[in-house]
């Protein structure tokens, strides 16, 4: 599978084909201001919760491309009084099979409310089943002993997770979080965008070799295969 990292907690990651594009905040993003939102497709999108710095361009982007919008029932909701009518509502332990394989929402703890202020419903993680392997997008939440469900549902072949810290886990909670998955490869997001969430990056990588695992940190606009 390839993933492109597009800043904060926004990336792609392209399976069977199809395009999936998780919480995008993009053209908001001081750091992510070499990337145009207009080149970015989308058959997707995914929203693992209501904050701004997770939903600001899905709108937008659903418009001009159309994809499916995946959320819990309250953003699906908010979404099709926003214009946007392609979506999928999902809630916590549900699952469904999309054309590129099976999605499982998992339990986040976190908090979710809108841009206009209205409820957000429950945060959201998502585990990702297919043909061309299996994936965890924790979204923002901490270190919670739900983590250790996932795998009775999937082996994992790598994860997406929170390490800034303030709001979410830190390096040294996403290193126990990547033990309670069994998963040795992590992709780190909700870092360095603004001051409550900078870390020391090297680190943070030290970190995760010293436990036996490997910490990736793509580049805004890289995509690496994984």
């Amino acid at each position: 599978m390839k993933l492109s990292f597009y800043g904060h907690s926004c990336f792609s990651v392209e399976i069977m084909g199809k395009k999936i594009l998780f919480d995008p905040f993009i053209s908001y993003n001081e750091l992510a201001s070499a990337i145009d939102i207009n080149g970015i497709e989308a058959d997707y999108i995914f929203l693992s919760h209501g904050h701004a710095d997770h939903i600001a361009d899905a709108i937008a982007i659903a418009n001009r491309t159309g994809a499916k919008v995946v959320a819990n029932w309250e953003i699906h909701e908010w979404l099709n009084k926003q214009g946007i009518q392609n979506t999928h509502p999902m809630n916590t332990g549900g699952k469904w099979t999309f054309d590129f394989g099976t999605v499982k929402a998992v339990v986040a703890q976190h908090s979710s409310g809108l841009p206009d202020g209205s409820y957000g419903g429950n945060p959201l993680g998502f585990v990702f089943m297919s043909e061309a392997g299996n994936f965890y997008y924790s979204g923002d939440t901490g270190l919670t002993l739900d983590m250790q469900l996932i795998p009775i549902w999937a082996k994992l072949n790598f994860a997406i997770l929170p390490i800034g810290d303030n709001f979410t886990m830190d390096v040294s909670d996403a290193i126990k979080c990547a033990e309670f998955i069994d998963c040795k490869k992590i992709v780190g997001v909700h870092y360095n965008t603004f001051g409550f969430i900078k870390i020391d990056t090297e680190a943070a990588q030290s970190a995760f070799k010293s436990a036996g695992k490997s910490l990736l940190l793509p580049g805004i606009g890289e995509t690496v295969e994984i």
